[in-house]
């Protein structure tokens, strides 16, 4: 394409969207590029609370990240359905080249997200959404009265097997270690909930069953036991939630951009990564929280300092 925007966004997460609002708000000329459905991980969440200013009853993820989009798109923003096969960063005009077209920009915010990390156990491909799940606010309800297992020992784990616990009638987290490493105000609150139990020193080693999640071998880490694990024959099955952290959409720019050694993103606090004329905003980045409204307020941070790059005002 002949045409050069202002700003081309990677990804229509909650931090790419904003982007595109307060770019758009700019009148710069701004393009969104989205693989896949709009708001990332934030799109597949039930039930959404603690996002300021969001309907107070009945606001999931779908319909916030539904309302951003229309607000980015009224601001002018031009939206693109495509995946991206390859990136040119280091020049003065940016190059993206996708499966459908190559497009050219003066700045690029890298906005495209992070993804659950698998538990890792054989089989597990074949059960997610059949039993195997990565988030308990969109998926608790289907087991309820069921018995849950969650996997992982840290803050996510240990709060998403609480959150289970309002649904399922027992959930056992199966954790590698002989400790958690939740907050220990949370693990007091597992700890004092009847229907929460630990699986200590143990891992996943595969997932079985007929067409639904029906069973599990579980080995113990420092014995080398190995446990099979069948559901209830009146459930049928049961459910596997996995929380052991997430992996950084971030592969395209490896060797251009810095990281650190998980592959998230390094970015300051204006959003500015190492390289002229790109940013980047949202869950791909380093930073403390990862939550809908810190990838919005990073994707309107970089949106402005590209303002004010073109304008002049420093």
């Amino acid at each position: 394409m002949d045409k050069i925007y202002d700003v081309i966004i990677l990804g229509a997460g909650p931090a790419g969207l904003a982007a595109g609002l307060y770019a758009g708000r700019s009148r710069l000329s701004t393009l969104i590029i989205e693989k896949g459905q709009d708001g990332g991980q934030i799109a597949i969440t039930d039930e959404i609370e603690n996002y300021p200013g969001q309907r107070v009853e009945g606001e999931s993820g779908a319909s916030l990240v539904e309302r951003m989009a229309q607000q980015a798109e009224k601001f002018g923003c031009e939206r693109v359905s495509a995946t991206i096969t390859e990136v040119e960063l280091l020049g003065e005009v940016k190059v993206i080249k996708t499966t459908k077209e190559e497009y050219r920009g003066k700045n690029v915010i890298i906005a495209t997200g992070a993804h659950s990390r698998p538990i890792g156990c054989k089989g597990e491909a074949d059960y997610v959404g059949k039993g195997v799940s990565y988030c308990a606010t969109c998926d608790a309800n289907f087991f309820e009265d069921f018995e849950v297992y969650v996997v992982g020992g840290g803050d996510s784990a240990v709060e998403e097997a609480l959150y289970l616990s309002k649904f399922a009638r027992k959930v056992t987290i199966i954790h590698r270690r002989n400790e958690l490493r939740a907050a220990k105000s949370i693990q007091e609150k597992a700890f004092a909930n009847p229907k929460v139990e630990v699986l200590w020193d143990s891992v996943v080693e595969e997932i079985f069953g007929e067409d639904i999640l029906q069973g599990m071998v579980v080995k113990n880490v420092k014995t080398g036991e190995i446990t099979k694990i069948e559901a209830d024959e009146e459930d049928g099955m049961f459910g596997l939630f996995g929380f052991i952290g997430t992996i950084p959409n971030s592969e395209l720019f490896k060797g251009v951009i810095d990281m650190d050694e998980r592959g998230y993103i390094i970015g300051d606090e204006d959003m500015h990564t190492n390289v002229d004329g790109v940013y980047v905003a949202g869950d791909v980045r380093i930073k403390s929280l990862r939550q809908v409204v810190t990838a919005a307020a990073d994707g309107a941070i970089a949106a402005i300092q590209i303002e004010r790059k073109i304008t002049g005002y420093v």
